[in-house]
């Protein structure tokens, strides 16, 4: 099928198919990570990015592919996700700034599009690596570019766009050795491969019988929801709600009873059109979903109990509602106005009330619940900045896969942001120590990072694979002593692991081990670890603290 232009209706159809592929494939994307452990998370990560952007395109009504692309980049922006995530955020960054005059765009336009989205990711990285990523989407680019030249068919420049970025993905071990070390292909080219495809399949509805697109109940309520929130855009006075019910039902037209209608979509809508607005019918060969504002709710199940059961019948008086949210959003300006400022403000991301606990005493002023296997986002840190209410604030990722998101927060911040790049827990408690209130962001930044080489960060964790990394043959199951982001330790015995871990973070100027135990371990495991530790090495301090923390039983400093 040939299409020589893209308007709004077939682009917010790409987006919406594009964010389902991807979100299922996501579990595929995260078994790609090269380290075999729970943290993986790069398929997650790229799928809640990009349903942020799915979401801000489907809340937008215009009808012009310019102003649904930056719909689309801002709600990328904000809920870009660890590296991958916002890697992808600043490829489509770049993709709609370049159709952003246009109302439709041709191939060629795509083309350019695809280019520019290119260049702008390129720019964003510090230090760009093949094999990743980025060269999946320039061979991709390059291969759209080239068929522009030579067709105005937008489904020919897909599909080349797609075959060179599978060539490129298939060639990443190639170019990153520790790829084909373990045996697979980039992650993050692998999930930009899915959202081309799912571009392809929204453009020309033509999908793959085990690929056909249809939503579920969760999809189907994010739908409701964004149809709701436009029908309510700007209508803060209570009076100016015409049709005052949000009426929604579903019918399962599945299961026949008698006198029971035969349903036609097109007719079904049209009927339901004519009782009100905000209206919404999703539907597949066993269900509809509707979602409609109405003043006669009544009329709406009268008419769908016609076509099959009702199920999840659900009425809400908007104007009451409405006088709600506005009380309520004056009381929250009303407590923010009163909120005193501060000078200075720390923000650190930990998971687990210990660690949280800890990095508080410490003096950092607010925990972002997050970490291993739950990134926080963009918009995420923002809130977090917005609420310490500071003139200047210092963020600390305790995670390098956070480091994307946590500069893109500083960059599109209103006040004075610095980033000190901890990689991990202990990392992030040895930075705080060098923290100085009376001194100015930059100082602080640099003598906080200074500190991060004054200590060797050991991980224990268990293995979610068998694989063979860096000489060490691992079995699914095996705990692993991972220090300063290097497998060290491969063993089956949790406490041996973690005494072998410790044993090659130690030198002659090692003076204090701490031990942090997590939601997985116990007090008692830790005393024994400390036992084995001093039974060979009687002059070193030690400490232990209760950290809470998930997928990691120990985190483990040496100073």
């Amino acid at each position: 099928m040939k299409i020589e232009e893209i308007n709004g209706d077939k682009f917010k159809d790409m987006i919406r198919v594009a964010s389902h592929r991807i979100k299922k494939n996501s579990d595929f994307v995260n078994s790609l990570n090269v380290f075999p452990v729970p943290d993986g998370d790069t398929g997650t990560n790229m799928s809640l990015t990009f349903a942020s952007g799915a979401k801000a395109v489907n809340e937008n009504p215009s009808n012009s592919v310019g102003e649904l692309g930056k719909s689309l980049a801002k709600g990328l922006l904000m809920g870009a996700r660890g590296n991958s995530g916002v890697i992808t955020s600043q490829i489509f960054r770049g993709f709609t700034k370049k159709i952003e005059p246009q109302t439709s765009i041709s191939a060629r336009q795509l083309a350019d599009a695809f280019m520019a989205g290119v260049e702008t990711a390129y720019k964003a990285v510090m230090k760009p690596v093949e094999g990743t990523i980025l060269t999946v989407a320039r061979e991709g680019a390059k291969a759209g570019n080239k068929t522009a030249n030579e067709t105005n068919d937008i489904t020919e420049v897909l599909k080349a766009v797609i075959l060179a970025s599978k060539k490129a993905l298939a060639n990443t071990p190639n170019l990153l050795p520790v790829l084909k070390e373990v045996g697979v292909v980039d992650s993050g080219g692998q999930g930009l491969v899915f959202i081309y495809e799912g571009f392809l399949e929204g453009l020309t509805g033509e999908v793959a019988a085990k690929d056909i697109y249809t939503p579920d109940e969760a999809e189907m309520d994010e739908m409701v929801n964004a149809v709701h929130h436009r029908a309510i855009q700007g209508q803060v006075a209570t009076a100016n709600i015409t049709y005052g019910y949000c009426t929604e039902m579903m019918v399962n037209i599945a299961e026949k009873k008698a006198d029971q209608k035969t349903f036609d979509y097109d007719t079904f809508r049209n009927y339901l059109n004519n009782l009100g607005d905000s209206l919404l019918v999703v539907a597949d060969d066993e269900v509809v979903k509707v979602h409609v504002h109405t003043e006669h709710p009544e009329k709406v199940y009268r008419y769908g109990s016609q076509f099959g059961t009702m199920h999840k019948i659900k009425i809400d008086n908007m104007r009451v509602q409405n006088e709600n949210v506005v009380n309520e959003a004056q009381a929250a300006s009303n407590k923010q106005s009163k909120r005193p400022q501060v000078d200075y403000a720390v923000i650190a991301i930990a998971s687990g009330d210990g660690l949280q606990q800890l990095f508080e005493s410490l003096g950092v002023t607010f925990v972002i619940n997050g970490g291993q296997t739950m990134n926080p986002s963009t918009q995420d840190i923002l809130d977090a900045i917005e609420q310490v209410n500071a003139k200047r604030v210092i963020i600390m990722p305790n995670n390098k896969n956070i480091f994307l998101s946590a500069e893109q927060a500083a960059d599109v911040s209103d006040i004075s942001v610095a980033v000190v790049p901890t990689k991990t827990i202990s990392q992030g408690m040895t930075a705080m120590l060098s923290f100085d209130p009376a001194a100015d962001l930059n100082t602080n930044k640099k003598q906080m990072t200074d500190a991060l080489t004054t200590v060797v960060s050991g991980q224990l964790t268990a293995a979610t694979r068998d694989t063979e990394l860096s000489g060490l043959k691992i079995k699914q199951g095996d705990y692993l002593g991972i220090v300063d982001g290097t497998i060290k330790v491969a063993n089956p015995d949790r406490l041996q692991a973690a005494i072998q871990m410790v044993e090659t973070m130690l030198d002659d100027e090692t003076e204090i081990i701490t031990i942090i135990y997590g939601a997985d371990a116990t007090s008692q495991e830790a005393k024994s670890l400390e036992a084995a530790i001093l039974a060979k090495h009687d002059d070193l301090e030690i400490e232990i603290h209760e950290g809470d923390q998930p997928v990691y039983p120990f985190l483990i400093s040496a100073e």
